[in-house]
């Protein structure tokens, strides 16, 4: 029987421990998260490891609630060491889920505690991690894993006070514009604001958006970022996507899909003029529940999979970029059904690359699969690897949750002969740190 949660966790073979050595302690660039800005710059400490843990993170409310517990313990007025309590109860019953390695690696990592996490160790945990966070801030835990850059998720009407180097972290922010394609006036007033722009046409909206990517790109940001549900069916030209414009307030559901498509088409042709990658995120459905929805609103775990991606609208999104036009895109999908089809793509047009196991596929075969695929049908050499793609500061274990799965995958190869080693050693060097960190400093 091997030791819980022990040195050799996830690795199962020599070759496998021996490349964890060469990668455990890289440093770490998050080129996609959620985390607040503000609470780095203000250097926030939490009061007890139920806030720590619970005030923001929608993997442990969906547990939650999966487990039967009231959502009073959940996002509602109970005091975080009774929601603490009340996740401490169901943990054991996630078996095999990512939440339950997450957890028991960030109460080892970061607060020294190894023992598993239940009903009857509950009240002896809080206690200890509670009283350990009281010397521990947003920028010491950042100091404590080595994070060397954070890349947070930003509207392009955010006003991006709060980014800059903070202790020995760089924060930089990322262009995330999905409510651009909403077309609400309310949305676009305040973008015109930020923009000092009055958007009454689509000139107008393009201007605007000119403008704030060149004020994130002196802020340090090198990338953008995209969540939508499927690509385009169509694309509006210029002069449809005016027209379109003009009737914001009554388009159809195909209209604003078609202005999306010219929307999504301008902004890839401006990253390139810059320099920027684009993250694309696809096969996402959104605040599902709609009774939930009211109460907490979004980002609440209350997101599912949506259908099976379709290949051919991505090499039809794709080919209508040219080589000059198309700048770093990663991809990134909630569904991975077709994932060996989408990962056949990216050999067939320039800089585009298969992104990390996203959301739900954040497990251990998650992962798994998607690097087997991408070993197969891509190329693993060139990937970005992890990010925490979260709004916890204790998700930084999530980087030793992913180098371990990949150490023991490359190490496979070199077990069976079938990889030289010092090749491998170079790979996941490149997978864990150097990948990232020639993007953002190109």
């Amino acid at each position: 029987m091997k030791d819980f949660f022990g040195k050799k966790l996830l690795l199962n073979s020599a070759a496998a421990e021996e490349l964890y050595e060469e990668v455990k302690s890289l440093p770490i660039i998050d080129y996609h998260c959620h985390l607040d800005p503000k609470l780095i710059a203000e250097d926030k400490c939490f009061s007890d490891i139920g806030e720590f843990w619970l005030s923001g993170d929608h993997y442990k409310w969906r547990a939650m609630r999966i487990c039967g517990v009231d959502e009073y313990y959940v996002t509602g007025g109970a005091s975080y060491k009774e929601k603490f309590l009340k996740f401490a109860e169901i943990l054991p019953l996630m078996v095999g889920n990512p939440l339950y390695y997450w957890s028991h690696m960030e109460l080892r990592g970061i607060f020294g505690i190894e023992l598993p996490l239940n009903k009857e160790t509950a009240e002896q945990i809080y206690e200890e991690a509670s009283e350990k966070l009281t010397s521990l801030s947003c920028r010491k835990l950042l100091s404590k894993f080595s994070v060397e850059r954070v890349a947070t998720t930003d509207d392009p009407a955010d006003t991006l006070e709060y980014h800059g180097k903070h202790g020995d972290t760089l924060v930089t922010p990322t262009f995330r514009p999905d409510n651009v394609y909403s077309l609400e006036s309310e949305y676009l007033e305040k973008l015109g604001k930020a923009a000092k722009i009055k958007i009454d046409s689509l000139s107008a909206l393009l201007l605007a958006l000119e403008s704030r990517l060149d004020f994130f790109v002196e802020k340090g940001c090198f990338i953008s970022d995209h969540g939508f549900d499927a690509f385009p069916k169509s694309y509006a030209s210029y002069e449809e996507a005016t027209s379109l414009f003009k009737r914001k307030d009554e388009l159809t559901a195909e209209e604003k899909d078609s202005f999306f498509g010219f929307i999504l088409l301008w902004l890839m042709k401006e990253y390139k003029k810059r320099n920027m990658t684009a993250q694309l995120h696809f096969a996402v459905t959104r605040n599902v529940n709609p009774e939930l929805f009211g109460i907490c609103g979004r980002d609440s775990g209350i997101d599912t999979i949506s259908s099976a991606p379709d290949a051919k609208a991505l090499i039809s999104f794709l080919s209508k970029l040219t080589d000059d036009e198309r700048p770093d895109i990663v991809l990134y999908t909630l569904n991975d059904a077709t994932l060996t089809a989408l990962a056949s793509v990216s050999g067939a047009f320039r800089r585009v690359r298969m992104g990390a196991a996203w959301w739900f596929n954040d497990t251990v075969e998650g992962i798994r699969h998607n690097l087997s695929v991408i070993s197969e049908y891509s190329s693993l050499g060139v990937n970005l690897g992890m990010l925490t793609d979260s709004r916890s500061f204790s998700s930084y274990l999530r980087f030793d949750f992913f180098r371990r799965i990949l150490s023991d995958h490359v190490g496979n190869f070199v077990e069976n002969g079938e990889y030289d080693k010092a090749s491998a050693i170079d790979v996941v060097k490149k997978i864990c740190y150097y990948n990232a960190k020639e993007m953002c400093e190109k």
